[in-house]
């Protein structure tokens, strides 16, 4: 067995986290404390946002007015493969109720979560097609009240087409707050009264140290980082569209790892000479977050065997991870670990982001090892039930009283006494182990 890498990383997904933290506990400190005063303060200090908080049922109407028809016709388009692929993940799960021994009924029921927070971020891109994938997701589980808050980054609030998305994915409430002070006022049930129960989306750092730092009084749908690929190629694959796909989520940002696994040196040495030049042909800041990104988190790695690059693979656990190799339906069946997946060069990560309909919030960071990406489940509680008939007390009441007072849990075994004895009273029963 060989696994070589030709090029190596020199940082990883947990450089310069710390640097975050105590800044980000600080905020949420003083938002908690000074409510939303203090959220309008501090998006009036990072984004220059003078005007309203809540975004008004107006304003939603006139964003359709501000973009063409044909971008309108794309987020629809987008938007309905999103629904669908929910709508049947959806239908994939089920109530159910049975009966485990005679009298003794047990069941699951789906339960929606009351209000959801979809945090869609802004900056320097429009995160168009986030907004989708959280806001359509909750409301097709059926989330009572879904709050998404985005950055207004400019002096007539969030772009329109962002607005626009919102309002067509059924969003409840439309936040003009970006950064900490989005996800705190989401958390606490500022500016709406529905303080969320779970936040989900991507952000910079400092969005998901506000996130990690909340988990546990809300859910989140996972502890992100930042985004990542992997590619997995073989002999026969195209060259230049690994390097394309390498650097569609390498201009991410300076620390999205772009990570290559194949059996061919040609190939590995093709895509090392191709990206720099590729790089170099991107508008400027695309072109300085991919070129540090590359330098920084890119690798390859060169296999003997199949079985090993699958080894490689599931050990990285890539958010994003394509195959582009014969035999298909072989890597579907033995890769494990992996956000979602993308089978054959005619697909790519970039599909999957914006418009192909799985859900593009992933688990990064190797989260992949344990669970998957934003679902309807994600914004639904599994719940279970159970009832009995005085009958199948006979069993389990002695059972429960038994196993408590091996543990030494008296009070438990009573439990199971008190009910046999009203239950049975002319019955003597085995109580101690």
């Amino acid at each position: 067995m060989t696994i070589q890498y030709l090029k190596r990383a020199e940082k990883t997904a947990a450089t310069g986290e710390d640097d975050v933290r105590e800044l980000v506990a600080d905020m949420l400190k003083e938002i908690e404390e000074g409510g939303e005063e203090k959220s309008i303060e501090y998006t009036r200090k990072f984004d220059k946002w003078e005007g309203d908080i809540v975004v008004s049922a107006a304003d939603m109407a006139a964003a359709a007015s501000k973009i063409p028809e044909q971008l309108k016709s794309d987020i629809q388009f987008a938007h309905a493969r999103v629904r669908d692929f929910a709508k049947a993940q959806l239908d994939s799960m089920s109530e159910f109720e049975v009966e485990l021994s005679d009298g003794l009924h047990a069941g699951q029921r789906l339960i929606p979560m009351k209000a959801a927070g979809c945090y869609v971020p802004g900056g320097r891109y429009s995160h168009i097609a986030s907004a989708i994938m959280s806001v359509t997701t909750a409301k097709v589980a059926g989330v009572d009240h879904v709050i998404a808050c985005s950055p207004p980054g400019r002096e007539e609030g969030m772009h329109p087409a962002i607005l626009y998305t919102l309002g067509l994915c059924g969003a409840d409430t439309v936040l003009n707050l970006g950064g900490v002070q989005g996800i705190a006022a989401m958390a606490f049930g500022q500016f709406t009264g529905n303080a969320a129960d779970i936040l989900v989306g991507p952000g910079n750092q400092y969005v998901a140290e506000a996130k990690r730092q909340l988990y546990g009084r809300v859910g989140i749908d996972m502890f992100a980082g930042p985004s990542e690929i992997l590619v997995i190629a073989d002999k026969d694959a195209d060259p230049e569209l690994v390097a394309v796909d390498l650097l569609g989520q390498a201009e991410h940002g300076p620390n999205s790892p772009a990570w290559l696994i194949t059996d061919s040196r040609e190939l590995a040495d093709t895509v090392i000479s191709r990206m720099p030049e590729l790089i170099a042909d991107l508008p400027e800041l695309n072109r300085k977050s991919a070129e540090l990104a590359w330098r920084d988190y890119g690798e390859v790695v060169l296999v003997d065997t199949r079985e090993e690059a699958v080894q490689v693979s599931d050990d990285y656990a890539s958010e994003h991870l394509e195959v582009h190799a014969a035999d298909l339906d072989w890597w579907l069946r033995n890769l494990r670990n992996y956000g979602s997946l993308f089978l054959g060069e005619e697909t790519n990560v970039a599909f999957g982001d914006k418009a192909s309909g799985p859900n593009h919030i992933l688990p990064t960071k190797g989260a992949a090892k344990y669970t998957g990406g934003l679902s309807v489940g994600k914004f639904i509680k599994v719940v279970t039930y159970q009832r009995s008939s005085r009958e199948a007390n006979r069993d389990v009441a002695q059972v429960t009283a038994r196993i408590s007072r091996l543990e030494g849990m008296e009070a438990h075994a009573r439990t199971g006494d008190a009910r046999l004895a009203k239950y049975f009273p002319d019955e003597e029963f085995s109580l101690h182990p």
